[in-house]
């Protein structure tokens, strides 16, 4: 059955009970899923049986759930390997992150979530958090978010910021204020810093080279005390680095 924009619905339902399954969980029943993407519960079971025929959920019989089963990794792997942006800035990001002793983060939008592409830890021993390729952190809290809502349109930009009202009623003026503020920094220093975890001071521009999506670059220092001069310092930083990035990307 194809749906009103044109794709098949039953695919899109599929992908969508994939998407259901994120960082911290583990076994979904059909219940669940239903709840999480608001497909009715008897097309879920009808998909998810679908789903562990074809390898990408197994079937927890003693938990009445499924799981992502090992066949979707490969997605990323492949994406991984074959992504020309990766291979390109993979080995410049390492460098980078050992020349000035911070982290260096690439990441680009999965709706109204940012997922890292690629994040070099200059010091994984002492980091206050793990985090690696894939994981998805909030759009409008991180820096990442904000240096890649600024740098994309105002229209895609009002879809998403109506979206952080729906997900975060409780804080949304406030909130939708630090996000405007940081916009606003962007397009006057050309980047934005935040510090939305504590000891973790963040700094990120977005990447536009065309005919590719906008993605969003950072730099990142644990355990410092998140000052203006400190700010401007790493911002410095960041903006040459992107832009060697930048030239690296359109000569590709």
């Amino acid at each position: 059955m194809n749906s009103a924009g044109g794709g098949n619905r039953s695919l899109q339902r599929g992908i969508e009970i994939l998407r259901a399954f994120r960082q911290g969980i583990d076994v979904l029943g059909n219940g669940e899923i239903a709840e999480r993407t608001g497909i009715p519960r008897a097309t879920v079971s009808r998909l998810t049986r679908t789903l562990v025929q074809s390898g990408m959920l197994d079937d927890v019989r003693s938990e009445r759930g499924y799981r992502l089963a090992a066949a979707v990794i490969s997605f990323g792997h492949a994406m991984r390997v074959s992504s020309p942006v990766l291979n390109a800035l993979g080995p410049m990001m390492r460098a980078e992150s050992m020349r000035r002793k911070m982290n260096v983060g690439l990441a680009t939008a999965d709706r109204s979530m940012m997922v890292y592409l690629e994040s070099v830890r200059f010091n994984p021993r002492v980091a206050l958090r793990s985090v690696v390729a894939g994981q998805q952190v909030p759009m409008e809290l991180t820096s990442l978010g904000r240096a890649y809502l600024a740098g994309i349109s105002e229209q895609q930009r009002a879809g998403l910021l109506a979206s952080f009202k729906r997900r975060r009623t409780g804080a949304t003026q406030n909130l939708l204020a630090q996000v405007q503020t940081s916009i606003r920094s962007v397009k006057r220093d050309g980047y934005c810093a935040v510090s939305w975890q504590r000891g973790v001071l963040a700094v990120a521009t977005p990447i536009i080279v065309k005919g590719l999506p906008v993605y969003a670059l950072n730099m990142s220092m644990q355990n410092v005390p998140p000052t203006a001069q400190l700010s401007a310092e790493m911002g410095g930083y960041l903006l040459a680095f992107a832009k060697r990035c930048n030239e690296a990307l359109a000569t590709d």
